[in-house]
């Protein structure tokens, strides 16, 4: 265990540098500030922390260790959160552009993309990996392991929240820079591309 007057901070750093690193939620996050209304952004960001929220309590609660002893699980969970994030690519890639002007006036809906990032979560093995990996550093569960572990999941799911905001709120000032057709379609291309890699690249990966 790391000592007691650290192990908060220390866990807080990696959190942040984890949630702030360049992934599938960020992706979404910045996707959906620039084409959406920003209570749209926070619906999708709230869907990231929730999903999160369950992965990380999965893993806490030891139950991420299924993933580690059973190849057949691992392998489900693992190419199911890739052809996920490569339906949001092609999705994204084929959506047409929208001029943001035009954004304000469509309706939304809000349950949808709350959806659509909670599902992008827990979809993801690999992020029931790093909560498996990261937690038995934090939490003894021969004392107040079961405290300690919900108070790390919920400062892992608010920090989300938090960071999350900071990219959607610079993302919205951004808007404007791709507010035409044109500059729609090159979000488009881009967001899809980078979704599909994500998508790609969890398929290839083999962390065991």
């Amino acid at each position: 265990m790391i000592p007691a007057a650290n192990e908060i901070l220390l866990f807080a750093a990696l959190a942040a540098v984890n949630i702030a690193t360049p992934g599938p939620g960020v992706a979404l996050t910045l996707t959906n500030a620039m084409q959406r209304q920003a209570r749209v952004v926070f619906a999708g960001i709230l869907g990231v922390a929730s999903g999160t929220f369950v992965v990380a309590s999965l893993s806490a609660m030891g139950i991420g260790a299924v993933l580690m002893t059973s190849t057949l699980a691992f392998a489900f969970m693992k190419y199911a959160g890739a052809a996920y994030l490569v339906y949001l690519g092609v999705k994204i890639w084929r959506a047409p552009a929208v001029a943001i002007g035009a954004v304000a006036s469509t309706r939304v809906g809000i349950a949808r993309h709350f959806a659509e990032g909670f599902v992008l979560q827990i979809s993801n093995p690999n992020a029931i990996l790093f909560f498996l990996a990261l937690f038995p550093q934090f939490i003894d569960h021969r004392t107040d392991g079961l405290a300690r572990g919900a108070l790390l999941v919920a400062g892992y799911a608010i920090l989300i929240v938090i960071i999350h905001s900071l990219y959607g709120i610079a993302a919205l000032r951004a808007r404007t820079w791709l507010g035409s057709q044109s500059g729609g379609r090159v979000l488009n291309r881009v967001s899809g591309s980078a979704f599909v890699i994500f998508g790609a690249a969890l398929a290839a990966s083999n962390p065991r």
